[in-house]
């Protein structure tokens, strides 16, 4: 019995090594043959950047980039109103309607994303709308609403009560204590959301494949069209800037918060040693 208790963790562990040499080695080769200094997917035959040049000199993924940056910015944007909005109203709801609708929110996190793309389509198509840019741009709204939702609650959740009542007493508004108290709060959760919806929208490939018209088209699906007339460095490229830039996103968003809660905490900490 002692010995397969100690067989086990190995085991675990070459599970493990496995599992990620198989989920992330395509990616080092996507990243390793966008230097190749020949145009082969096969033999890599020494750095070059001349891919990086070629993407840089393509109007036609210029233009993609342009456009998925902008969808990316107006979904975020778009999301972390509306998304905070909804957080704010769930929070203050305590009956059972609430929370129904707490837990509808959550569905487009456990929804395939094919299915929101497929209704997406239908709905748009059904409206009479004309596939494009807009069309991508709401979709994408609509699909990143809920992961702002989420987060903004959590941080609403650790907030005391008790500090918008005592706005309220001190003669605010219940605009004002929103404005004023509440807001500037849940600016770290609003920073680490909006740069989270930003990475998912900026590479995110189905829903925009669903709702997205002829051209421009977003990156992602711009490289999906590319690759079935065939692979090409250039697209290797893309993709390895893609993947430098969402991960830079994604530590931030993680960063964000906590930077700003160390802040807090040195601010309340001197503040609480100035006090007589």
């Amino acid at each position: 019995m002692s010995r397969r208790l100690e067989r086990r963790p190995a085991f675990a562990v070459t599970v493990t090594v496995v599992f990620f040499a198989w989920l992330y080695l395509p990616i080092v080769a996507v990243v390793l043959f966008s230097f190749n200094s020949v145009k082969s997917l096969a033999t890599f035959q020494g750095f070059s950047t001349r891919w990086y040049v070629d993407f840089f000199h393509d109007s036609s993924l210029i233009t993609s980039l342009t456009a998925s940056l902008g969808i990316a910015a107006v979904a975020a944007a778009g999301s972390l109103i509306l998304g905070t909005m909804l957080a704010l109203g769930l929070e203050r709801i305590r009956s059972r309607s609430g929370r129904a609708i707490g837990a509808v929110t959550l569905l487009p996190l456990v929804t395939p994303e094919i299915v929101t793309g497929v209704a997406a389509l239908l709905f748009f198509t059904g409206l009479g709308m004309k596939l494009s840019l807009v069309t991508v741009t709401l979709a994408e709204i609509t699909f990143s609403i809920a992961y702002v939702t989420v987060i903004v609650r959590g941080r609403l959740a650790s907030m005391s009560p008790e500090v918008e009542e005592a706005a309220r007493d001190l003669g605010c508004t219940p605009w004002q204590a929103v404005r004023q108290v509440i807001l500037p709060t849940l600016v770290p959760a609003l920073l680490g959301s909006g740069l989270l919806v930003f990475a998912l929208v900026f590479d995110d490939f189905v829903l925009a494949f669903f709702t997205t018209g002829v051209d421009p088209q977003p990156l992602p699906v711009r490289i999906y069209s590319s690759i079935r007339f065939g692979v090409s460095p250039a697209i290797n490229a893309v993709g390895t800037l893609m993947l430098a830039f969402s991960a830079l996103l994604i530590v931030l968003a993680l960063l964000v918060p906590r930077l700003f809660h160390r802040k807090t905490s040195t601010l309340d900490l001197i503040a609480g040693g100035e006090r007589p």
